[in-house]
């Protein structure tokens, strides 16, 4: 195997954020541009030579390519072995699982998550550690500095290796090991489920659909939902992965997953509805007739997590991102254990599951998981909720009336302004700060503001810290609305805004939430300014 060296310029647009590096495919098709953040991620990590690495990812367009690309690379720099999905597929959750399972230094995967693919989609490449999980800040702060100084890279001059067949092959003195990229993954969700319980409810005449968005997830549900669990052939659709994922935007909410929304809405919907996103990390629940956001899935996992075999000890503690509705906190109050705000990003999850401080974790972008992986999971809270619905009996409308009562509601909404200019979002956010000190005690129509601030946030286990990762404002009565700016697009700024209000009357817990939350999202338009400052009359999605 001959080694070439390639003199390059360092590119000034590659540092990686909460989920690696992401930009649209046809930045990442430039002359030496993957090259080169390959080349930094060793840097970054302080080489390559010896180490086992696990490489997989979501299908997409441009991910065959790369794929022979980090081979080459990681070839060059003398890595002993890497384990390869088939075809370069590996989901998220099972890239971390095999991981861990094989004891690896970690791992690339090839993903831009729940963003569209193809030609004018997007690309991503993301680190993920010997523990299974997203490089901690350090390290990706060491990659991007990498980035910044790079003249060379290093890579095989050799042809592609063949990742279609299973086995090992080598490209110089490296092994590449092609697995079935579904195999582990399922073997591990059996022994974390109780599947005879859920194959029992599928065989009495539950009926569940499940779109997978022709993403990653679609082998994966097929093995585990029809063949391993029963589900009438058909269950799961849009269940082969294509590179630009149909034309459609693989994101799990009830815009961009109508059609199944529309059917599980619809007079003769199935039981259970579920969906997951590009690279199989994140999920959507429905039941026949209702729409469980985020917030609540884990908060209803989490009340019922001892049907669950794995849990059937019990959780150490729970975590949810600072954004995240606060449901799941009281949960956590009524079973006496831990609650921990972080930062957006799993990443924040990972020393708190190490360290054994919390069993479950989730985001309210549609993120939920548990301390089998280090990443959130789709395919898991699927399986989750169908093994809390097996053992309890209950439909998904009558657990939620039934947590709703125990626990009250937090209606919760989020609104994304996407694709606006970067130095109008900064506006809003700069504005916002220079509000704070005298935000408390304000009002706001009907609302009295009590506090607000940016947040802050430092890990308990390691002391690391984070800072500027959101602005909170609280009202007196429970309400909240939180701003911040989005790192998963590639064009612009994404402003989110996520308004939250606690209702605990028995009367008002089956309100339309953009209805219950008009006067939060009257205060977060009276506070922001959004209109005046970015020109936008509304939002572009509302989840």
């Amino acid at each position: 195997m001959q080694v070439k060296t390639v003199v390059i310029a360092p590119f000034d647009d590659q540092k990686p954020g909460t989920s690696g590096l992401r930009k649209t495919t046809a930045r990442f098709s430039e002359p030496g541009y993957l090259e080169a953040y390959v080349q930094a991620i060793w840097d970054g990590i302080g080489g390559v030579a010896g180490k086992a690495l696990v490489l997989g990812g979501d299908g997409r367009f441009f991910n065959d390519h790369a794929a022979q690309v980090v081979l080459k690379v990681a070839a060059a720099g003398g890595a002993a072995r890497i384990i390869v999905g088939k075809g370069a597929i590996l989901s998220t959750p099972a890239a971390s699982h095999l991981i861990r399972l094989r004891k690896a230094d970690g791992g690339i995967i090839l993903s831009a998550s729940h963003n569209p693919g193809g030609l004018k989609g997007d690309v991503g490449v993301k680190y993920n550690g010997a523990n299974g999980g997203p490089a901690p800040e350090a390290v990706t702060d060491r990659i991007h500095a990498a980035t910044k100084t790079l003249t060379a890279y290093t890579i095989a001059d050799a042809p592609d290796v063949d990742i279609d067949r299973l086995g090992e092959t080598r490209l110089g003195d490296m092994i590449v090991e092609v697995v079935d990229p579904v195999t582990d993954y399922a073997a591990l969700m059996e022994r974390l489920f109780d599947f005879d319980a859920i194959a029992g409810l599928i065989a009495g005449g539950f009926r569940l659909r499940f779109d997978a968005m022709h993403a990653v997830t679609g082998p994966y549900a097929k093995v585990l939902l029809e063949d391993r669990l029963g589900a009438a052939p058909g269950s799961v659709v849009n269940a082969t992965p294509l590179p630009d994922f149909g034309g459609g935007h693989p994101d799990p909410n009830p815009i961009w997953a109508r059609e199944l929304m529309e059917t599980m809405m619809g007079p003769d919907a199935p039981d259970f509805g579920a969906a997951s996103d590009g690279d199989g990390d994140r999920n959507m629940i429905t039941g026949r007739g209702v729409y469980v956001t985020p917030s609540d899935s884990l908060a209803v996992i989490a009340a019922n997590a001892t049907n669950i075999p794995a849990f059937a000890g019990g959780l150490a503690g729970v975590a949810r991102s600072m954004p995240t509705s606060a449901a799941v906190d009281r949960v956590a109050e009524a079973l006496g254990i831990a609650c921990h705000e972080t930062p957006t990003g799993w990443k924040y999850f990972g020393s708190l599951l190490d360290a054994g401080r919390v069993t479950l974790c989730g985001e309210e972008s549609a993120g939920t998981g548990s301390d089998h992986v280090r990443e959130k999971d789709g395919l898991w809270a699927v399986l989750a909720w169908l093994n809390i619905l097996a053992r309890t009996g209950k439909s998904v409308a009558d657990l939620m009336a039934d947590h709703w009562a125990r626990f009250g509601r937090n209606y919760y909404t989020r609104h994304d302004y996407e694709g606006v200019e970067t130095d109008r979002a900064a506006l809003v956010m700069d504005g916002l700060r220079a509000q704070l000190n005298d935000l408390p005690g304000r009002k706001l129509g009907a609302l009295t503001v009590s506090a607000a601030d940016d947040f802050a946030y430092t890990d308990p286990v390691d002391g690391s810290s984070a800072t500027g990762q959101g602005i909170r404002i609280r009202f007196e009565g429970g309400a909240r609305v939180v701003f911040r700016l989005s790192g998963t697009g590639t064009v612009g700024a994404t402003l989110r805004v996520y308004l939250e209000r606690l209702e605990t009357d028995p009367a008002a817990l089956a309100l339309d939430p953009q209805e219950a939350l008009a006067p939060v999202i009257a205060a977060a338009e009276d506070l922001a300014q959004i209109r005046a400052f970015t020109g936008r009359e509304a939002p572009d999605v509302i989840t």
